[in-house]
């Protein structure tokens, strides 16, 4: 019998990775990268080991870090096909290139593994924070263009009140802001698992140390500065909690949030004709249907949104179920978990910027869906004025309800109905039909344009602090 072909050979590739993730998360989570991650993290525990007064051969860190960059996969393989023990295959790998067996001393596989993935779940952090940035700054640019455009504001997908396009986006830019915040504080506050050992309690560092804590103490420091992060946890014990994966992969379905709403409200608008994604010369909508321009990107949008909360299913099974100090029943979860909610985030963020990028609206649209609306949008404000004229609340939304029925009916049947004149002329309701008029001129769309100058001043204040990463540009899609 043949043996076994190497674990990826022949392997279907990670769609979302291939289809919708940028090259930046694609880089960073691919195999080089997470072994040239491990050994950066090898390297800085020699370098601070070295530091704290533990022998270290002479040339051997510089030979070390030489060879960080130096990364052949199928050798790698070679070697755990013998091990039978993946991080083993690379510690061999690593001590060859060097020509030295220096690394690695007081520590576990899961100082190693644990350290490295946090390494880049904080750097990809980094990246959807900058691109929520992105974000952020279009959205607020829209929503001050767009600031005083009205149309049919609706509830329950029915026409309600008049709101603006731009107090649409606004909305849209002060969920995205609260993601954002969260983004931020997660990075500040996220701590390294740190070198704990295999239970936790540092005991090999602590011998390898001489038996002081404080020089095992500041070791962590050393690397945890090393590798980015501003502290590291006490009394973990093999693995951290699995609640901070469940923050993390909570925290990109939060970021997720306000595009897929908006990726869905714009998806009922393109079907009203009042929007439109934008395409591109040679796009193709319908193989069937010529004359079709769907939402394609916006309902990407709304598939990697899904594809994230499943994600967020997966982190929920794990936090709460670690045995004792540790176990790796969860391995197979976060193997899927990260880098994929990664990906799905980040191909989630890359997609909404190309909708909003090339959004068009069509003012000519919305202002003829407010004509034709108009009539139903203005029946609260009739219902306002009739309680101010001094007719029970409740007695004159019975009323209007049933005026406003007809017209709907009759609407429905191609006939014509003014239910406000009809309303009007109703001896039990206390307003003219003049009146009635004079109330639905009076409403407008309230406090729209003072809602929208208050959240575009709020992401000004993050695109000052961030310029380069609100001016991203995204990458080309397919």
């Amino acid at each position: 019998m043949s043996p076994p072909p190497p674990p990826d050979a022949a392997a279907p590739p990670n769609v979302l990775a291939a289809r919708y993730a940028s090259s930046v998360l694609r880089e960073l989570w691919s195999p080089h990268r997470r072994i040239t991650a491990e050994r950066e993290l090898w390297t800085a525990v020699l370098e601070a080991q070295a530091g704290l007064g533990v022998p270290v051969p002479e040339g051997a860190t510089e030979a070390y870090r030489a060879a960080c960059d130096r990364v052949d996969l199928d050798s790698i393989r070679a070697r755990e096909r013998i091990t039978r023990h993946d991080l083993a295959a690379r510690l061999e790998e690593f001590n060859a290139l060097a020509g030295y067996q220096a690394v690695h001393r007081g520590l576990t596989s899961r100082d190693v593994t644990e350290n490295t993935e946090q390494m880049l779940i904080h750097r990809s952090l980094g990246v959807l924070r900058d691109k929520t940035t992105a974000v952020l700054a279009r959205l607020a640019a829209g929503a001050a263009e767009h600031r005083d455009r009205p149309l049919a504001g609706r509830t329950h997908n029915v026409p309600a009140q008049p709101v603006t396009f731009g107090k649409r986006l606004a909305s849209v830019a002060e969920e995205t802001l609260l993601a954002h915040r969260r983004l931020e504080s997660l990075l500040a506050d996220y701590p390294l698992r740190g070198l704990k050992g295999a239970v936790g309690t540092g005991q090999d560092l602590l011998d390898l140390l001489g038996g002081d804590p404080v020089k095992v103490d500041a070791l962590e420091r050393r690397i945890a500065r090393a590798l980015g992060f501003s502290q590291t946890m006490t009394a973990v014990g093999q693995v951290y909690p699995r609640s901070l994966d469940l923050e993390t992969i909570s925290v990109l379905n939060l970021t997720a949030a306000g595009p897929s709403s908006l990726a869905a409200t714009l998806r009922l608008m393109a079907g009203h004709g009042l929007v439109a994604e934008g395409a591109q010369e040679g796009q193709v909508g319908s193989s069937a249907m010529p004359h079709k321009t769907n939402m394609r990107t916006c309902e990407r949008i709304n598939g990697l949104g899904v594809v994230l909360k499943g994600h967020l299913t997966m982190a929920g099974g794990l936090a709460g179920g670690q045995w004792n100090e540790g176990d790796v029943s969860d391995s197979v979860v976060r193997r899927v978990i990260f880098p994929d909610a990664f990906f799905a985030c980040d191909g989630l963020l890359e997609a909404t910027l190309h909708v909003l990028d090339g959004l068009q609206v069509f003012p000519d649209a919305l202002a003829a869906e407010m004509e034709a609306e108009e009539p139903f949008l203005t029946a609260s404000g009739a219902l306002t004025a009739a309680a101010a004229a001094g007719m029970g609340r409740q007695d004159a939304h019975r009323i209007i309800s049933s005026y406003t029925a007809r017209a709907l009916a009759a609407r429905r049947s191609g006939e014509t109905y003014d239910w406000r004149e009809e309303l009007g002329n109703d001896p039990d309701f206390p307003l003219t039909p003049r009146r009635i008029r004079e109330a639905a001129r009076r409403t407008g769309t309230g406090r729209a344009a003072e809602q929208v100058d208050a959240v575009v001043a709020q992401v000004g204040e993050v695109i000052r602090r961030s310029p380069e990463a609100a001016a991203y540009r995204p990458e080309p899609m397919l």
